[in-house]
């Protein structure tokens, strides 16, 4: 049926009748590899798409869209809803208002659980102008206070929901449920990491307990799995086994590990994303072993540091411990820390429904001292300049009463604040109404935040993007608009 198939090959005679007649093969192999660097690079300046992602390592180093004004996030997570009306945005008609109804000219507000017939609570915390900006801030923040010349105070933050869990969503990913990526996972998709000896991307929860969103909030979604956040424990061991087994030699556990993953390797295709993540996975493994013990042993800070966190004394031992370690993070070269205050059922985080006086002074007891630590540290190692810092929670608290001497949960205007790389300090930006119920000036929603957090980094919001059931998809979903209040 095919006789050529059974003749003899036919030797060629020379080199020269060899080149001749392979021409056309040579021919085709070299157009075969400029077809390649073609789609290579088709593949880099495509929608969406970033630069020298196709020739590395997923976490490799990427140029970022434009200059970018910093280079890694901290991010002090206040979980549960601190309360503006407690914290950075004094209410005098609030207090004069105290037991009355709300008036009706401030409208309508939908909360989980204040009934109808609720009544205005006054504020018992006193405010004062601190710094040369004069900024007004309550007194349980002394030693944040000093620091309020550093801050872009924003008043008039929204979301758009009042339960923990969706809040938390949309905090973190711009959408309140499950199942999108987080702003760490975004930046390190887009700059990919700077370290590859730690991760990139690290939460530090509080030891009290997971929240209601729990771990998904904090999550990669549909983008790879290599984009993930690194769980460190709470207390004096943030990683557990980072030491070598006794006996056993560096170079041939290093051995044993290229091994492993050269087999893995062997059969590792493009769409193996999660199997990918974990060979990354060991290899950062061994890597931290060997370099990392020296980033995570706070005991090599000098005494006076471990002082200016309020680390070795209660209550702001455990959060002073963090706040440090996230400094030590940035500083190896780590893009994004979530450090949280707050975890476990209701009042153990900023969740003051029963009392929002007992919460909020053993909060802020907690944090304020730590989270000022951080900034006067930052900025003293010149780390400030590429760090870009950011305060806050889910949502606000209300301006009735919950229970008589609690606040419930208040989605409408709550305070937010930013400071460090690329953010001009000593300033407020908006403005709630005057019982502070509703955003009034210059509102700024969960999206506005995200699409300036990405600029600060050098990220477009629109070309950030990753192709998910048929739609790119982005951080700020639709749109969102740059907070320029803010920016140098």
């Amino acid at each position: 049926m095919f006789p050529d198939a059974c003749q003899p090959v036919r030797p060629v005679g020379d080199r020269r009748r060899f080149l001749r007649e392979a021409c056309c093969g040579f021919g085709g192999l070299a157009l075969a590899s400029l077809a390649a660097a073609a789609r290579s690079s088709a593949e880099e300046h495509s929608p969406g798409s970033i630069p020298g992602a196709s020739q590395r390592s997923p976490l490799a180093p990427k140029p970022p869209h434009f200059a970018p004004q910093a280079r890694s996030v901290i991010f002090l997570f206040m979980a549960g809803g601190p309360s503006h009306l407690e914290t950075f945005d004094p209410k005098p008609l609030l207090n004069k208002l105290h037991g009355q109804p709300r008036p009706a000219e401030f409208g309508e507000a939908k909360y989980q659980f204040i009934e109808n017939n609720a009544r205005l609570l006054g504020s018992q915390r006193k405010f004062r102008p601190r710094g040369q900006s004069g900024i007004e801030v309550s007194d349980l923040f002394p030693h944040l206070g000093e620091c309020v010349d550093d801050l872009a105070v924003i008043r008039s933050c929204h979301g758009d929901m009042v339960v923990h869990s969706a809040a938390q969503y949309e905090l973190f990913s711009g959408r309140t449920r499950p199942g999108f990526p987080s702003m760490g996972s975004w930046l390190l998709y887009g700059l990919g990491a700077e370290t590859d000896s730690l991760p990139a991307y690290v939460v530090l929860p509080d030891p009290l307990g997971a929240l209601e969103a729990g771990q998904p909030m904090y999550m990669q979604g549909f983008l790879p799995a290599i984009y993930q956040p690194t769980m460190f424990r709470t207390g004096s061991t943030p990683v557990l086994n980072l030491g070598l087994p006794a006996g056993v030699d560096p170079r041939q556990r290093q051995r044993t590990l290229q091994l492993i993953n050269e087999l893995n390797r062997a059969a590792l295709t493009a769409e193996d994303r999660e199997w990918e993540a974990r060979i990354s996975a060991y290899e950062l493994a061994f890597k931290m072993q060997t370099e990392a013990p020296g980033t995570l042993d706070l005991s090599r800070e000098t005494a006076e540091t471990l002082e200016l966190y309020g680390i070795g004394r209660q209550p702001t031992n455990d959060y002073g411990r963090r706040c440090l370690l996230a400094r030590r993070l940035v500083e190896q070269g780590v893009r994004f820390v979530c450090v949280v205050s707050g975890g476990g059922p209701g009042n153990m985080q900023w969740d003051a429904h029963q009392d929002i006086e007992e919460n909020h002074l053993r909060k802020a007891a907690e944090t304020d001292q730590p989270v000022a630590g951080l900034l006067r540290d930052l900025k003293r190692r010149g780390l400030l300049d590429t760090t870009l810092v950011l305060w806050g929670g889910e949502f606000g608290r209300s301006p009735e009463a919950q229970t008589g001497k609690g606040r419930d949960h208040h989605n409408l205007g709550f305070t937010m604040w930013l400071a460090g790389g690329g953010v001009r300090g000593g300033q407020v930006i908006g403005a709630t109404d005057a019982i502070g119920l509703r955003a009034v000036e210059s509102p700024y929603h969960f999206r506005d935040l995200h699409a300036t957090l990405l600029h600060v980094l050098g990220l477009d919001q629109h070309r950030l993007t990753w192709p998910h059931l048929g739609r790119d998809e982005r951080l700020t979903f639709l749109e969102g608009n740059l907070i320029r209040e803010v920016l140098n």
